[in-house]
Order: C-alpha cells, then structure tokens, then sequence
C-alpha cells in the first residue's frame, strides 16, 4: 500500500463516530489535488461557523436559520448545475474557495460548518440526491444544500429525487437513516469514479476504486472495476490477476461470462507478448 492511500485509511478507517468528516472529504480531493494539505482548508470552516454566528442564536431553530442564510444567501455557495461532472465539484478545497459543488459536498460542507456550530445534521441520502436534515425542538428541518438550502417538507424532497433520477420512486425508510461517515465518503468516491471514467483518466480513476476497496472490501463491482482500469492503464498482468479473483469469488455474477471471455482475451495479449 502506497503512503498515500495508507494516511487515507488512517483517517477513515475508524468507528463512525471518531471520523472526522471534513478532513476525509478534503482527503479524499487529494486524488484531484495530490499536493493539497487539508490542515490549511479546516479553518476555513471554523471561520465559516464563527461567522456565521449561529452558535449565539437562543435557541437551536434560529441558529439553523441563521446558518442556511449565511452558507447560502450571504455566502452564496450553490450547485454547479452548469458544470455538474467538474470533479472540483466533488472537493471539499474547491467548494470551499469556488463556492460551487454537488449535493453531497455542499451537504458535508454545511454538516461540518453545522457542527462548528453547536448544531446536529445529518446526511440524508435519497436516490440521486443528497440532503441534510436538522432535528430542533422535536421537529426534523430537511435542507438542499444544492437548491440554495431550500427548506422541504418530505414530499418535497421526495420530488427531488424523483427529478433527479428521471423516473419515480418510492421511498422507504431506509433512505430517511442518517448515512454514516462511511457512506457518505463511498458516495463521493463513486461520484468522482464515474467523472474519471467518463474522461478516461484512468489513473485518477484506479485512485478512486484503491480507497473505495478500503472502505466497501466486499464490493464485487470495485473488485470487478479494478481489473478493468489496471488494463485500460496497460498493466495487463494486474488487471487479469484482479478478474481472476473477481470470477473466483463471484462465479455466478451475472456479467461473468463476459468477464471470462475478457481475461481469456487477455491472456491471449500477454502469451503474444511473451
């Protein structure tokens, strides 16, 4: 395991509740910003909290309205609808300097921000979407990070992630649990896999899947991925021995027959070579 990938399991690796969100989130940027430093952004959002001044509010609900003013109206962070697959979308550094990102990065911006605070929210994740969701005076108060902190009723929210996938859907409860840190960070790496994918960075994206597989080991789709980026990258020995265990380990996959004639395909390539 290279240095970098073993300080990203160092800091994510750990109970739920000893995860520091925002410092894995500007871990996870490295893979876009190898030489960033995440120590030089968290004051940034100390001084988010501090100026925001919702930890002098008198009561919990007024702090949240004073934070989502401030994050949203007087800030102006906002969803980069326009440029919705820039990976700086997907980096806690560039949210915090462009004041632009996606669902799930302005949602952790504005839960690490509200925890500076005082305040407790959590990440609801919902099908193509992701929300926040504050609990004051025994009511639940769900946000849009990327609709401006828009307050939503659940139906509301609902809507948005019927919006977002293009289809309808039924929500069950477990799309309402707060999601853990884990969660949250495999939600943004998968965002930022299919970013890389899509311009073929193949590097970037076998970065990705290496610290996906440390968060989500039993995933066969990061396993199967894996084989398939080493041999876009020419790393045809790797990427064949990553199948291997891919189809030793899911026999009955549904693609592995495809996958079967893939290896032998490259195997072919390696005994040309040889």
């Amino acid at each position: 395991m290279d240095a970098e990938l073993g300080t990203f399991r160092d800091v994510v690796c750990r109970a739920d509740g000893q995860v520091d969100l925002g410092l894995a989130a500007l871990t996870v940027a490295r893979i876009e910003h190898p030489d960033l430093r995440p120590e030089q952004y968290l004051p940034w959002l100390d001084d988010l909290a501090r100026r925001s001044q919702a930890g002098h509010a008198p009561d919990h609900r007024q702090a949240l309205e004073r934070l989502r003013r401030f994050l949203f109206e007087e800030e102006g962070f906002r969803g980069n609808a326009r440029n919705y697959y820039d990976p700086r979308n997907s980096c806690l550094n560039d949210v915090l300097e462009r004041k632009l990102g996606i669902p799930i990065t302005l949602s952790v911006l504005t839960m690490e921000v509200a925890r500076r605070a005082g305040l407790a929210v959590e990440g609801i994740g919902l099908p193509g979407h992701f929300i926040v969701r504050a609990r004051v005076a025994g009511e639940e108060i769900l946000l849009d990070p990327f609709h401006g902190g828009a307050v939503l009723s659940a139906d509301e929210a609902a809507a948005v992630a019927v919006r977002a996938v293009g289809r309808p859907v039924t929500l069950a409860d477990a799309h309402w649990t707060p999601c853990t840190a884990a969660q949250i960070l495999i939600r943004m790496l998968r965002n930022l896999k299919t970013v890389y994918v899509e311009r073929e960075d193949w590097a970037r994206s076998l970065g990705v899947i290496d610290r996906l597989l440390l968060l989500d080991a039993d995933s066969r789709i990061h396993l199967r991925d894996r084989g398939t980026v080493l041999v876009k990258l020419g790393r045809l020995w790797d990427g064949a021995a990553e199948w291997e265990r891919y189809l030793k380990r899911f026999p009955d996959a549904q693609d592995a027959g495809r996958f079967r004639e893939e290896l032998r395909r490259v195997r072919q390539q390696l005994a040309i070579r040889n």
